[in-house]
């Protein structure tokens, strides 16, 4: 009898055991990627952070065009942004009076090295208040103009850090309506955003198309690679910032505009009218309700005023005459009706102290501002008991 040959066509098994491990591997895929869409764990990611642990909580939020350059990566996860920052190190150190500094690029410190911000030049001082607390301010502004970002920052380190007080720094360029949902930090947190516009009555519109919306595609483990990629970077750079101290690429630059257009208008508006409605007045009473029973001082921030070509019809690249008088004169009266603690120092530093922008300034500006802050600081300090 003829031996059994073995069937054609029919796969061995040293065939079959790879097909099965290959299609078990791209069944595990889909399914941690469908597992990771459905949890969107994200947010959560976000608060497992190096800093504070392994490496120094950052002095300034994390915000960095050139990371190989500046150890520092732009992220839009609020998570991983307080998370990388001292002011999440742990509980308020017993004897502290914890300062909030609230604003745009300039008390981020633009072009500033970190011992040079804000912050740093007040802590410098060696503040102490009448009831033998250590002034201590932290550097929570974030560049790009929008009263709204500053709210969603006020909001979230109002309720989480325990100030004993708020300085929020603000200037005309940042009122506009459409500046306030401009930041794309507000644009890629929808939810919280849509909060704020719910709680303090926001006039944004909820559902402007510019909130990014994932599908479920994007919320997979290939959809989230990019935040993912940069929530590792951040860590990362991490090790390099401790090491140097470096957090900013410090480029060449021009310097702001002396010479102006003569150009009267502000936005799309036309002298000589400026209107409280044509400015985000909201935003700021949003900020005020956000802050609550913390002793806050709002300070209108300086400017460069020109000297140069058509200085007459325009402080800056920024404002036309006309439109920035009014915003002042609206701010002291809001601020009187409101019992605010509010300074006006919009031409506290002189020109030849600001660099690349009518709002950004040098070290001895910094320095100069500071100054005018510190007494104003130790006036909240007599209001916030221990």
């Amino acid at each position: 009898m003829a031996a059994n040959k073995p069937a054609e066509n029919v796969p061995s098994s040293a065939t079959i055991r790879p097909m099965r491990m290959l299609l078990k591997a791209l069944a595990l895929f889909i399914l941690v990627n469908l597992l990771f869409a459905a949890a969107d764990p994200l947010p959560w990611l976000g608060r497992l952070s190096a800093y504070n642990v392994i490496f120094p909580g950052r002095e300034r939020l994390p915000y960095g065009d050139h990371p190989e350059r500046a150890y520092n990566v732009s992220v839009l996860n609020l998570d991983a942004m307080f998370a990388s920052h001292e002011i999440a190190a742990g509980p308020k150190p017993p004897g502290e009076f914890r300062v909030l500094l609230i604003g745009d690029s300039s008390t981020w410190g633009w072009l500033l090295k970190p011992g040079d911000t804000l912050a740093s030049q007040i802590n410098r001082a060696n503040l102490k208040t009448a009831d033998g607390r250590t002034v201590r301010a932290y550097n929570l502004g974030y560049p790009i103009l929008s009263l709204a970002k500053d709210v969603l920052i006020i909001d979230r380190a109002a309720t989480e850090y325990q100030p004993d007080a708020v300085v929020w720094l603000v200037t005309l360029e940042s009122f506009p309506p459409d500046k306030q949902l401009f930041h794309p930090l507000l644009q890629n947190n929808p939810g919280p955003t849509r909060r704020l516009i719910e709680r303090y009555g926001l006039e944004i519109n909820p559902n402007d198309p510019r909130f990014v919306a994932p599908s479920f595609w994007d919320r997979t483990l290939i959809g989230r690679r990019r935040d993912l990629a940069d929530l590792l970077r951040l860590q990362i750079y991490g090790a390099m910032w401790a090491a140097t101290g470096i957090d900013q690429d410090y480029p060449s630059y021009e310097p702001a505009a002396i010479n102006l257009d003569a150009d009267p208008t502000f936005h799309t508006l036309k002298p000589p009218t400026l209107n409280q409605s044509d400015l985000a007045f909201d935003a700021l009473d949003a900020g005020v309700r956000a802050i609550g029973k913390t002793p806050f001082l709002i300070v209108n921030e300086p400017i460069l005023i020109s000297n140069g070509a058509n200085s007459d019809i325009r402080y800056d690249f920024f404002y036309p005459r006309w439109a920035y008088d009014q915003y002042r004169a609206f701010m002291t009266a809001r601020a009187a009706a409101g019992g605010w603690h509010y300074l006006d120092l919009w031409n506290l530093i002189p020109m030849d102290q600001f660099t690349n922008s009518a709002v950004h300034y040098t070290p001895a500006g910094a320095a100069l501002l500071a100054d005018h802050l510190k007494d104003g600081i130790l006036q909240l300090s007599k209001i916030s008991a221990p």
